[in-house]
């Protein structure tokens, strides 16, 4: 599996991505719903990885900037025919190195409360992510969970 800087010219990485909205639908109202979308993900504050196998796209992570040093996880979405293989975990430890190494000290997600959301919120949890209270410009959803992560200079 190589993880790599996106590239949007890629047809593959927006039916990708467009599963990835398409699986967040019926989660929850729109205005709790807040993937971003391909344009979103191409915005200037916005770092998108992908991670791929010899069978095509199995992830994707971004980190959108919030204010200096501190950014936001966007778009973690696994294939769904490799769950369970580690690609969530590398992908993860990748953009959390990336963001060490540019000197982000914080990295928050939003997630769902939800049910659907539960092996996320687990996930995050085991990879050191802690509750906290809505962040920029978020306001408390009892459909959102927020989460952050201090991290240590690498």
């Amino acid at each position: 599996m190589q993880i790599v800087r996106a590239d949007f010219a890629d047809p593959r990485l927006s039916a990708f991505l467009q599963a990835h909205l398409d699986d967040m639908e019926p989660t929850a109202p729109p205005e709790s719903r807040h993937a971003l979308d391909l344009a979103a993900l191409q915005g200037e504050d916005v770092r998108l990885w992908v991670a791929s196998d010899d069978h095509g796209i199995v992830g994707t992570a971004a980190l959108a900037r919030l204010e200096e040093q501190h950014e936001e996880l966007k778009s973690m979405r696994t294939e769904p025919r490799v769950r369970g293989r580690g690609v969530a975990t590398r992908v993860l430890a990748h953009v959390l190195a990336d963001a060490r190494a540019r000197g982000v000290r914080r990295v928050s997600l939003e997630t769902g409360s939800m049910e659907f959301f539960a092996p996320a919120r687990a996930f995050y949890a085991a990879a050191g992510f802690a509750p906290c209270p809505p962040f920029g410009s978020y306001v408390e959803d009892p459909n959102s969970t927020f989460m952050t992560l201090a991290l240590r200079p690498g």
